[in-house]
């Protein structure tokens, strides 16, 4: 669900990169806020390169059809405000490094991906308006319901800007065919995407909850 280059017009793209900008201040700022940020750093690194590698694996379904995760939900309920910068440096390296997506995208990209992210992330906080915030079973159905508003809405951003942007020179039925395909063909991943991050923050709460901590 990466967009990439000559695919937006280039005020698209400049709003892009403009909302980006805001959304690392945005986020800069509440990290800030939050004191000291060392013992997240290493965290944020490890999941910005899982980011990296696994939205990058692409996974062929029909001819010229492929579909991939996208992992934006798993790093806002693991990550908090960190997931912002971290999804933007793991699409600046699949950029430079594989061609993946475009670097006249990379700001829509990010705003794609990462403000869905912040939102799993409150999604996940949500769950210490609860009695038992730790529990399992809070711990993971947060956690599941973080992964897939962070999967489900960087879909039909994708799906709305794809639709509304199609340049002249294409088929319109034909392209508005091919991408609602190719929104379909991703929501079965929505269900193994939040099951993975649900399961991901349970393991973590009974292991290692320090690293739930703040979160």
């Amino acid at each position: 669900m990466h967009i990439p280059d000559s695919m937006l017009p280039a005020q698209v793209c400049a709003a892009g990169y403009g909302l980006t900008g805001l959304m690392t201040w945005y986020s800069l700022r509440q990290i800030d806020r939050q004191g000291n940020p060392g013992p997240q750093i290493p965290k944020a690194a490890l999941l910005s390169a899982a980011f990296f590698v696994g939205s990058a694996i692409a996974i062929p379904i029909f001819p010229f059809i492929t579909i991939h995760f996208v992992l934006n939900g798993l790093l806002g309920v693991l990550l908090g405000y960190f997931a912002f910068p971290a999804i933007l440096i793991g699409l600046f390296l699949q950029v430079l490094m594989m061609g993946h997506g475009g670097f006249t995208t990379i700001g829509v990209n990010a705003v794609m991906m990462g403000i869905p992210a912040l939102l799993a992330h409150r999604v996940f906080q949500m769950r210490h308006l609860l009695k038992q915030p730790n529990s399992r079973l809070s711990v993971g159905g947060f956690a599941f319901l973080g992964g897939a508003i962070g999967f489900l809405l960087t879909l039909f951003i994708f799906v709305g800007l794809t639709i509304t942007t199609i340049q002249s020179g294409f088929d319109t039925k034909l392209e508005q065919t091919a991408i609602i395909t190719l929104m379909l063909a991703h929501l079965p991943l929505v269900l193994l995407e939040s099951g993975f991050t649900a399961m991901l923050a349970v393991f973590l709460q009974r292991v290692k909850p320090e690293l739930l901590t703040g979160i």
